[in-house]
């Protein structure tokens, strides 16, 4: 079996696993979370926005969802949270979960043997780009929570009517 159907098997069993238990935890959870402290969470402005998309769109919100970041795991608790049938979640789950894991398992696998091949040959390249990268992923981080965090700014003077 080749490196990249292996690792690609593996991660559609992680994906499984792991979308198929946020599901659960949102189907066992249901209505309770949003009387609970998690309530605040829940009814942000993200948890409104995939909520508002499943109710309209439903299973293919789920399977598209796979192919974003930070967007699948909102996906797959609120189709649980509410009741999605399963004969609609898990065929979503199926085809999204292929899909993330042939994409990462090959650009994945592509990305790593290009840096371990920079490392071979010039390490210090390859130390300069995993730093960058850290960088760049902290710096993107931080820039969201900044942004979150930051009040919301006044308006203009000008903007008022007498």
């Amino acid at each position: 079996m080749g490196k990249v159907a292996l690792t690609a098997a593996a991660l559609y069993v992680i994906v499984l696993l792991r979308a198929g238990g946020t599901f659960a935890v949102g189907w066992l959870a249901g209505a309770g979370a949003r009387r609970s402290r998690l309530a605040e969470r829940v009814s942000s402005a993200k948890f409104a926005r995939v909520e508002r998309a499943i109710q309209r769109w439903g299973a293919p919100v789920v399977a598209v969802s796979f192919l974003t970041v930070g967007f699948q795991t909102v996906a797959n608790l609120l189709a649980g949270s509410m009741r999605m049938p399963l004969t609609r979640y898990l065929p979503a789950l199926f085809l999204g979960g292929a899909a993330w894991a042939l994409i990462y398992a090959t650009a994945g696998l592509g990305a790593l043997e290009v840096l371990l091949g920079l490392f071979a040959a010039h390490p210090a390249l390859g130390v300069a780009a995993v730093a960058g990268l850290v960088l760049a992923v902290g710096g993107g981080v931080a820039y969201r929570r900044r942004r979150r965090a930051a009040p919301p700014a006044p308006p203009d003077a000008g903007d008022e009517e007498s």
